[in-house]
């Protein structure tokens, strides 16, 4: 598989900061520069610096340039919880169906949300996480091919994709969005709904160091599922 220019940035500044050459504040190449040395466009070298800003590896100087990020460690507001684990620890029995294990080419939003080019190659999973053998979660799942390359091998009877990511792209952030939704019938069929019974719905992109892990739909019946966290704050 052939591996993107503006990946090829990436890994080449990922490689300068994880080997120590490049400490926090070091002033990294310009968009000019990099183009340059990579022979793209200005465009590709700037998708490569805005998306390792994003993820909070670099950070941009309005004026003076970009630089690497400080490297303390930050919090999140939100955990990011393994469902099995979460089902396990209220004494209750997990169980998975595997509905969907494929490859398929990436439409648009999809390959946006992955930092990909639309028609590339990724990895798509449904699964449904059970507890008690009613439905809990329905989780959709689109991973990047170079951050996972062997994930439609997995038994996820035995390990969530969550938890095998977890070990094989090391997460470094996450972003949420939460809301209500009404459910479709295929939602309905799946997740065992009462008539008009709303879902809460979770979209989550995850990263690791190197870029894009993996856009997940996680839906949930409403009647059986709350979110809730604890806060502490200094």
């Amino acid at each position: 598989m052939t591996v993107p220019i503006f990946a090829k940035i990436k890994q080449m500044i990922l490689e300068h900061i994880h080997s120590g050459e490049w400490q926090e504040h070091t002033k990294v190449p310009s968009e000019n520069q990099l183009a340059h040395r990579f022979q793209c466009s200005r465009m590709t070298a700037r998708r490569a610096l805005t998306e390792l800003v994003e993820a909070g590896v670099l950070e941009r100087s309005q004026g003076a340039g970009t630089f690497v990020a400080s490297l303390k460690s930050q919090s999140s507001l939100l955990s990011i919880r393994n469902i099995a684990d979460e089902i396990k620890e209220r004494g209750h029995g997990y169980s998975v169906q595997v509905l969907v294990l494929e490859s398929m080419a990436a439409i648009a939003p999809i390959a946006i949300a992955l930092g990909l080019e639309p028609g590339e190659l990724i990895y798509h999973s449904l699964l449904l996480h059970c507890e008690q053998g009613q439905p809990l979660q329905l989780e959709e799942r689109f991973v990047n091919p170079v951050m996972a390359p062997e994930y439609l091998q997995q038994d996820f009877s035995e390990q969530t994709p969550h938890e095998y990511l977890c070990k094989v792209a090391p997460l470094t952030e996450a972003r949420h969005t939460i809301e209500a939704i009404s459910a479709t019938s295929a939602l309905r069929q799946h997740l065992t709904l009462k008539d008009n019974e709303a879902c809460l719905q979770i979209i989550r992109r995850t990263w690791c160091q190197q870029g894009v892990v993996s856009f997940a739909r996680l839906v949930h019946p409403g009647s059986r599922f709350r979110l809730g966290g604890h806060l502490t704050f200094r």
